[in-house]
């Protein structure tokens, strides 16, 4: 009977000592293969693989793949464009001219969201399970109002930053994480916040064809026109004016 219950002791605690360790492994497993993608991606020049040159050389090949199977064509597309996304690679740009040459304005730029949109919520899940909470948990002071003033209007501000094309798409997918903002928020603000500014490079990315048949250049430079910026910018103004209501109203109701 001692020996059963020294048998049984001995697991309970070999058991205990490895939730520790499964907890650890939930926690920053993810974030840790996540970095070694990121590291094996520019390690092996992956980001220069998503270039005009690149398309340019291979175009023909793309879209005899498109015309062979559209939806596998588009599923592909779209797994590509969530791992760009997820390991922070450049390019994003160009992946989205290429959705417009490759399936037209509205599916390139539909296509083009939707895998934005998964790999930025996977870079945000991983970022708030192994840092997030303990972050909030250790911010204080000024640090604790900012993450609650941007929790309380997360969808304007989320719609703000991802409709001005000056912050760079990363930032925008880690910040939320350690200011606890919800998920759903996150995603639904990242899949609307994000339709402008791809339609405009889906639109220009369509007119490729021609380009390419004339041999002249490509480029992604001139897409962001004064004009496209102001009506962006725009956009991201409209997007805040519910939250200065809402700020003016509440100190109205307080005075």
């Amino acid at each position: 009977m001692s020996v059963m219950q020294d048998i049984h002791d001995e697991t309970s605690s070999a058991a205990a000592a490895a939730k520790p360790r499964r907890s650890l492994l939930r926690r920053f497993g993810p974030l840790a293969a996540l970095v070694a993608i990121i590291a094996g991606a520019f390690a092996l020049g992956l980001d220069e693989y998503v270039s005009f040159e690149t398309l340019r050389a291979n175009s023909e090949r793309l879209q005899s793949f498109v015309a062979d199977g559209f939806l596998i064509a588009a599923l592909a597309y779209m797994a590509v464009y969530a791992v760009v996304v997820a390991a922070s690679l450049p390019g994003g740009a160009v992946l989205t001219m290429t959705g417009g040459f490759l399936f037209g304005v509205f599916a390139g730029t539909a296509f083009a969201v939707v895998g934005a949109t998964i790999g930025a919520t996977g870079v945000f899940l991983i970022a708030r399970t192994a840092l997030g909470d303990t972050l909030r948990e250790k911010a204080g002071g000024a640090t604790a109002r900012m993450a609650e003033g941007f929790r309380k209007d997360a969808f304007n501000y989320l719609l703000f930053l991802r409709l001005v094309p000056v912050f760079p798409f990363f930032v925008v997918n880690l910040a939320p994480a350690f200011l606890g903002v919800k998920l759903r928020t996150y995603v639904v603000a990242t899949f609307v916040g994000i339709i402008p500014g791809a339609f405009v490079f889906a639109s220009v990315g369509a007119g490729f064809e021609s380009v390419i048949a004339q041999g002249g250049e490509l480029s992604a430079s001139g897409v962001l026109t004064p004009e496209v910026i102001t009506a962006l910018v725009g956009l991201a103004v409209l997007a805040l004016i519910p939250v200065v209501v809402r700020r003016v109203r509440e100190r109205k109701a307080g005075g």
